[in-house]
């Protein structure tokens, strides 16, 4: 059976001057076309997670390459059997993807990306080769590539300060940087440029490109999303992780066999 709701994620560092202007007008088109989830607007660009029938994604995306600065977004793609959002939000923001470091403009300098199918080339061949995660700590718990780094941040605004904890010896190795989508990366990359690492990629499309092209191959766990399906599989079909009501914490299968484990009252993180 084909399943009900396209999901669609995607973004572009661009120069918007007019976010403000535009954000009753396409939170009116999204309504009318009974998508929901969020864009988020900025004098950086846009950032958007939506979902909707086909016929609807189908309308936004045309109305979308009406606008030069928009025309072509790279797109990530999913489905599921339910709505995993409850509305539709337009949001102005200062920041797409929010680091707090006004200097690093994607949109003027970014580190180089490298495609899925070469970066498993490169794990299947054992490559050396630093493999960064640029997330946080509860994304993480779901899910990583195999002997990834992990900087043990909560929020991305604690990246830059986190790599200055790495080794001055890892500077002169290659490193490849990831996270859900990639735009997380677009800013990390140059952050790490900016700490004097010579060899910086980030990973084209993040994890759910790399799913859609290369499966779970060295990858360990599930995905963590930012909607109401929390986790989706190398094979980008919902998980049975759940998040807390309490603390927001996503909660594996092992996690909900706790005693601590009350639906919409407690979880093992909230009592720990």
């Amino acid at each position: 059976m084909q399943e009900r709701f396209v999901n669609i994620a995607g973004y572009r560092f661009v120069p918007l001057n007019d976010s403000k202007e535009m954000r009753g007008p396409l939170r009116d088109f999204c309504v009318d076309l009974e998508l929901k989830g969020t864009i988020l607007l900025s004098e950086e660009g846009i950032n958007f997670f939506l979902a909707g029938s086909q016929e609807s994604v189908d309308s936004f995306i045309s109305h979308l390459n009406e606008d030069e600065r928009f025309s072509d977004i790279k797109l990530k793609i999913s489905h599921s059997d339910h709505q995993p959002f409850n509305r539709m939000l337009v949001r102005l923001k200062k920041e797409i993807i929010s680091m707090g470091h006004d200097e690093v403009k994607p949109r003027e300098f970014t580190g180089p990306s490298i495609k899925p199918k070469e970066f498993k080339s490169w794990l299947d061949e054992g490559k050396e080769v630093i493999v960064l995660d640029t997330r946080n700590d509860y994304e993480i718990r779901t899910g990583k590539f195999q002997n990834s780094v992990d900087l043990n941040i909560k929020s991305f605004r604690q990246f830059p300060t986190a790599i200055k904890q790495l080794s001055d010896d890892l500077k002169g190795t290659p490193v490849v940087m990831y996270c859900t989508g990639g735009i997380r990366c677009e800013k990390a990359s140059v952050a790490l440029l900016d700490e004097g690492f010579s060899e910086v990629y980030q990973l084209e499309g993040g994890i759910l490109g790399y799913f859609e092209e290369c499966g779970g191959a060295h990858w360990d766990g599930e995905c963590f999303v930012f909607d109401k399906r929390v986790g989706v599989n190398p094979n980008l079909v919902e998980t049975d992780t759940v998040m807390c009501f309490t603390c927001r914490e996503p909660l594996l299968a092992h996690d909900q066999l706790s005693d601590d484990y009350v639906i919409g009252h407690s979880c093992p993180y909230c009592v720990s």
